[in-house]
């Protein structure tokens, strides 16, 4: 009896046997689901607290940061005053929220796979999608440390250099270092040469030290841009060669007075690309350097300092007048107009013997070349002063008149002077 009963029993055990592996199995479903929904809900708590400190702490570390702000200068420029601080350190707040965000996403999403056996072995590719890119860039980046290190030094080396030549070039303008052959006025051009120079070096220097210098992606870009600038700095490139041309030359220097083309004016400006001239008139006239380079220029200013300027006038006398006469006139003239230099002598010659009438020309030397227009204008009322008083007429009759009863063309009150 015993061993029908126990044969009973696992038969019976048998026949039941498989719907207890489906209650199971519903049973681990549902534990896999109450998971997948704490692991949400967890997740959305977490993202609602940082969204809540993040508010909570806004205002206050907002207001901590601008009490404890300072500008932030480079000589006199302001990079950074106290509000741009406010705004960039609110900026940062915000990433820095995102980021946590990211961070609980990147660990609740594969959990959630996890839960389920038929996804589990999803969980390694995305964590495999996530944590490789980050894997990747920070061994990169270590790997990149040695180059990092090198383009340090290369940079540091040259400010350090072009330093040394800005000592130089100061000590060269200002005339306490003298050079044989040397002109104080190259010393600034020559520095900005000399630094264009050692810069140039170094990012040739670093060019190769770049990640992903060597592809072929980062050539073609680097060919496209230089072929863009070249183009685009054809006439700027000119400009620049025609203004370090002058440079050296030195046709003028800042502050002469110098005549280009029907321009006259004061150097106010010496630049790379453009010279500036403040005519008399004090009219501001922009001149590229190219064109300067391709026309003649008249230096007053240099020609006074070495020899003297020599300033003219012309008047056109009958031949009714002595011409000893016209010239003691003239010479009178200029020796009572200021500036005039007393030697060289001024003098006086004959340049035309019209049919009509005679050109005489009075020069004088002067050295005030920034007072041309007075000494000009002083000249000629000079001119008219010493010919009323002497009674003669400065006019260019081109006809032979009698004058019966008409009387001479000088104001009466310089008659007899």
């Amino acid at each position: 009896m015993n061993k029908r009963f126990l044969i009973d029993s696992l038969y019976a055990y048998k026949e039941h046997l498989p719907i207890k592996a489906e209650v199971g199995e519903a049973s681990d479903l549902l534990l896999n689901i109450a998971l997948l929904v704490l692991i949400v809900v967890v997740q959305a708590l977490l993202i609602k607290a940082t969204l809540w400190l993040y508010k909570r702490w806004k205002f206050s570390l907002t207001r901590f940061t601008l009490r404890k702000a300072i500008p932030l200068k480079i000589k006199d420029y302001e990079v950074l005053n106290v509000h741009k601080q406010g705004v960039l350190f609110l900026v940062i707040y915000r990433l820095l929220r995102a980021a946590i965000i990211v961070m609980q996403l990147m660990v609740s999403i594969p959990l959630m796979f996890f839960v389920f056996p038929e996804t589990k072995k999803f969980t390694f590719t995305i964590l495999g999608y996530i944590w490789n890119p980050v894997k990747d860039l920070f061994w990169s980046v270590v790997s990149y440390l040695p180059n990092v290190f090198k383009i340090i030094v290369l940079v540091v080396l040259t400010h350090y250099l072009v330093k040394i030549l800005r000592y130089f070039s100061n000590e060269v303008a200002s005339g306490h270092l003298k050079i044989n052959g040397f002109y104080p006025d190259w010393a600034r051009p020559t520095f900005f040469i000399l630094r264009f120079l050692c810069y140039s070096f170094m990012f040739v220097m670093i060019w190769p030290l770049l990640p992903s210098s060597d592809s072929q992606v980062f050539q073609g870009v680097s060919v496209f841009i230089g072929v863009i600038v070249s183009l685009g700095s054809m006439s700027i490139f000119g400009n620049l060669m025609a203004g370090l041309v002058m440079t050296y030359m030195r046709p003028f220097r800042v502050g002469d007075f110098i005549r280009f083309g029907d321009v006259e004016g004061f150097v106010v400006e010496k630049t790379g690309l453009v010279t500036r001239l403040r005519t008399r008139k004090n009219l501001l006239v922009t001149i590229p350097n190219s064109t300067l380079m391709s026309a003649q220029t008249s230096n007053y200013t240099m020609s006074a300092e070495n020899y003297g300027i020599i300033v003219h006038t012309k008047v056109t006398i009958g031949y009714d007048v002595k011409h000893d006469t016209i010239e003691n006139l003239l010479l009178s003239a200029a020796r009572a107009t200021k500036h005039i230099e007393k030697r060289p002598l001024p003098f006086v010659i004959v340049t035309t013997l019209d049919d009509f009438y005679v050109e005489y020309e009075i020069n004088a030397y002067t050295k005030h070349t920034n007072q041309l227009s007075t000494i000009y204008s002083e000249l000629h009322q000079n001119i008219l002063d010493a010919f009323h008083q002497s009674g003669v007429e400065i006019m260019s009759p081109h006809i032979f008149a009698h004058r019966n009863d008409l009387e001479l063309q000088i104001p009466k009150e310089d008659m007899g002077r």
